[in-house]
């Protein structure tokens, strides 16, 4: 039995943050009905690479997911969809706020058809606010928190984070915060509202950055390939390319010293004592060991410090990542058939779980394909029913 088995998710939502909370609800076994548009459906699908026609981009966050079209700007169509809601446990959208009132399946709306719905509302601010009317995108939310200004090097341009950090963090913040909710409704009976803002989820990960800033007033800047509070806590340069060194406390320390560069006088130098004083005399300990580092290939480096227990590991371009013996035997790349695009890998699931492993049990929906089993397995409709509705441009 799968986790969340038993659990009927529609999901109105599209890109990225809602669609990949949806996805690993669907991972951990919940039924994820996906309603899109008849203009095009999620705008994703319109996001190459293409394979056959088919994005890679939709292919890629939409596993797990049986894909209905379905027009509920439409009267007709809002009312099939109100049928579906009041089958569903949870609802997921990521429009700007006030779009689902004009369209009518706003939280209210559907609250009054189904009083135990989560509703999770993702969207740039929140729904409530001197911001909340405006549009929301990762990049835009990475400035406002002040992530950007906090990545780079220090004294040039603000530069964005490598991946969506912003989408994806929404994402996992609606996903726990909509198992709490269930969590919630499972002991009250009662449903609620879940709002998640692109621009609020992250703030809380400025743990040290906090520490510094409301203690002592200190606005954090970038620090380039170093950590903020750790040294040597970063990445060193050796004969043949970069390793990430973690000595993240006095103890990996010492023993960087002493069993791995062979510098024992280090420890007793008063500029390296500390990790304080190691971190005020950074640029000078950076100096020093890369002197060292550049005489042996990172191999040789990474191999000492496996041997010492000095965490520290090689900085790998993405085709690395994916070759990884270790991400294999965890099962982190995983290959599925598409019925238009073919086989096709992606990221496995990173959770394991002993008695209920998640599943990726059927590829992304191509558009509109399962319209007709959803809505007459799951609202009754006839053939004839259907075919009226396509007619009428209703449904695709």
């Amino acid at each position: 039995m799968a986790l969340l088995e038993g659990v009927r998710v529609l999901d109105i939502s599209q890109i990225m943050a809602g669609p990949y909370c949806t996805m690993v609800l669907g991972d951990l076994g919940a039924e994820i009905i996906k309603v899109e548009k008849l203009d095009g459906g999620d705008d994703s699908r319109q996001m190459g690479p293409f394979v056959n026609g088919e994005s890679t981009c939709f292919f890629q966050i939409n596993r797990n997911k049986k894909g209905i079209v379905l027009d509920i700007k439409n009267e007709t169509g809002r009312e099939l969809f109100y049928e579906l809601a009041k089958t569903a446990d949870i609802i997921v959208e990521n429009f700007r706020p006030g779009v689902t009132k004009s369209l009518k399946v706003d939280y209210e709306t559907i609250k009054r058809l189904n009083p135990g719905i989560i509703y999770c509302s993702i969207s740039g601010y929140g729904q409530t606010g001197p911001y909340s009317h405006k549009g929301g995108f990762d990049l835009v939310a990475q400035g406002m928190s002040g992530l950007m200004s906090m990545t780079g090097e220090p004294g040039g341009r603000p530069l964005k984070s490598g991946i969506a950090v912003y989408d994806i963090g929404a994402g996992i913040t609606a996903l726990y915060s909509i198992l709490a909710a269930y969590i919630y409704k499972q002991r009250t009976g009662e449903g609620q509202h879940v709002d998640v803002s692109l621009a609020e989820c992250g703030l809380p990960w400025f743990t040290w950055e906090a520490a510094a800033f409301f203690s002592n007033g200190t606005v954090p800047g970038p620090t380039g390939w170093r950590h903020r509070v750790s040294a040597p806590y970063q990445a060193l340069k050796t004969r043949n390319g970069y390793i990430m060194l973690g000595c993240a406390n006095q103890r990996t320390w010492e023993k960087l010293c002493q069993e791995v560069i062979g510098k024992p006088e280090w420890l007793e130098d008063p500029r390296f004592k500390t990790n304080s004083d190691r971190g005020v005399n950074v640029e000078t300990l950076e100096a020093l060991l890369e002197e060292v580092f550049q005489t042996e290939d990172r191999a040789h480096w990474l191999q000492k410090c496996e041997a010492a227990g000095v965490p520290a590991g090689p900085i790998n371009n993405f085709n690395d990542v994916v070759q990884d013996p270790h991400y294999l035997e965890r099962g982190m790349i995983e290959e599925i058939e598409h019925p238009v695009i073919g086989k096709m890998k992606m990221f496995g699931i990173p959770t394991k779980f002993s008695a209920a492993p998640g599943q990726i049990k059927m590829p992304a929906p191509l558009f509109g394909q399962h319209t007709d089993e959803v809505l007459s397995s799951t609202i009754g409709l006839t053939e004839e029913q259907l075919t009226e509705l396509r007619s009428q441009a209703v449904i695709k």
